[in-house]
């Protein structure tokens, strides 16, 4: 088997491409060919050991990826050899293939291509937990995307609209915005690449113009750092601030607000929920199945590379020039 490396602390430009052996699964697991594995942030962070789960060196990075079971452990039910899944793995997906916790892998419904089995539950899991469990968002609410051109973004744009609610994505760029009102958005906003304090006065206007007099119900912060304290001040009356991620950085957001809209600001885990509520996190993915089977779904892959350049990928993701998914494709 090949398998793209992290063997110290780094960027996308210390992985190295390996051969070795292909391993045997042990109690519990199933062997994975891989055919294709989707890109997230996470990875970029995880090679540089910044994110909170550090595997032991040499891995390979990639944790989402579908392909066909070659193996299965023992203690092993419900699968067989030849089973076309998707996974979970946390790392390991950069490679041909990988081990996967036979408790961790979903059957691919038929008619989805690998590609899009790879780049379907991280996101779109996220998203729906997020706008659905979290946030309760509801039919005619208005719903602010913060970083809507990544992955998250997009899935909770079309996610947003499948639920009724009235989406505003907030990207850094033209192109971005145009991505995104093609898959769904109802109106855009612009943001700058740097937010200084009267930058941050302008772009909570700008939300308070799009969103209406009475703000915003939900904003979804997939971007943190400056951001997410204009979003909040925009907030309606009983709003909910949804904490996904922060690639700009961690913000601070003064908690008097909270009290003055009498809003929420909700952490969103989503891979710890699959572990805590794994029959909500089946019914979630059922109905996201029965989404893109109807066509309300689909993940938008913008770019593919060979497993020779994965690297690259990586570094489309950490630049934040990714539209929609990446995906590396080991066929």
């Amino acid at each position: 088997m090949k398998a793209l490396l992290s063997t110290a602390p780094g960027g996308p430009e210390t992985l190295q491409l390996t051969e070795m052996e292909t391993p045997a699964p042990g109690p519990g697991q199933v062997l994975i060919r891989v055919h294709a594995t989707g890109v997230n942030f996470p990875d970029t962070l995880m090679i540089r050991d910044l994110y909170q789960f550090k595997p032991p060196r040499p891995y390979a990075p990639g944790g989402e990826i579908a392909g066909e079971v070659q193996a299965v452990g023992d203690g092993v039910t419900g699968v067989k050899v030849g089973d076309r899944v998707l996974a979970l793995t946390g790392h390991g997906g950069f490679a041909t293939h990988t081990l996967a916790d036979a408790r961790r892998i979903v059957p691919i419904p038929d008619g989805m291509p690998y590609e899009d089995a790879a780049c379907f539950i991280f996101t779109y899991g996220t998203s729906h937990h997020a706008l659905k469990d979290r946030a309760h968002l509801q039919k005619g609410e208005s719903l602010l995307i913060l970083g809507a051109a990544g992955g998250v973004g997009a899935a909770a744009i079309e996610l947003g609209k499948a639920a009724g609610a009235r989406v505003i994505a907030a990207v850094s760029s033209q192109d971005k915005a145009d991505f995104c009102k093609q898959i769904g958005a109802d109106e855009t906003l612009i943001y700058p690449r740097e937010l200084d304090r009267d930058g941050q006065k302008a772009f909570s206007a700008q939300i308070k113009e799009l969103a209406g007099p009475d703000g915003v119900n939900v904003v979804y912060d997939a971007v943190g750092g400056n951001y997410a304290e204009p979003a909040v001040r925009a907030l309606a009356w009983e709003g909910r601030f949804l904490v996904v991620g922060f690639p700009a950085g961690i913000p601070s957001i003064p908690l008097n607000l909270t009290l003055l809209k009498g809003c929420q600001i909700v952490g969103v885990f989503w891979g710890d929920s699959t572990r805590r509520d794994p029959k909500g996190h089946a019914k979630n993915v059922a109905e996201l199945f029965e989404m893109y089977a109807k066509g309300q779904i689909k993940p938008r892959i913008s770019a593919r590379f060979p497993l020779e350049r994965a690297a690259e990928a990586l570094v489309m993701m950490q630049d934040r020039k990714v539209l929609g998914k990446v995906v590396v494709t080991m066929d």
